[in-house]
């Protein structure tokens, strides 16, 4: 059984992973990365949708949350990279089951409702 001092404990931390994750695009993000997305450009193509505003800003975001690393590339013209780091990779892990989840119970063709 949960305490309110577990519960107290645990609730940030999964409140902050679920904000970090479901925030617009980022999941899509999280999962063009994985996939093998590393330029400005690659993501744009692999979020359909996404204005290039909104990616830039998620980026930056997924770049400070340690989920990806901005890297320059000292070429000309200059290349920015964009990597998963090891907490990123662990993330989309994590995030498997819960797309797994939503292609059975929210996906195209699926019940809504539990029967």
């Amino acid at each position: 059984m949960t305490t309110k001092d577990d519960f107290e404990a645990r609730c940030p931390s999964f409140q902050a992973a679920i904000e970090l994750v479901g925030r617009r695009w980022n999941g899509a993000i999280l999962m063009a990365a994985q996939d093998g997305a590393r330029r400005y450009s690659e993501f744009l193509a692999a979020v359909p949708g996404i204005s290039e505003r909104v990616l830039a800003q998620r980026l930056r975001e997924l770049d400070a949350a340690q989920v990806l690393v901005r890297e320059v590339q000292p070429t000309t013209p200059v290349q920015i990279t964009y990597t998963m780091t090891e907490r990123g990779k662990e993330l989309a892990l994590a995030v498997q089951p819960l797309i797994a989840w939503g292609e059975r119970w929210l996906g195209r063709g699926s019940e809504q409702h539990d029967g």
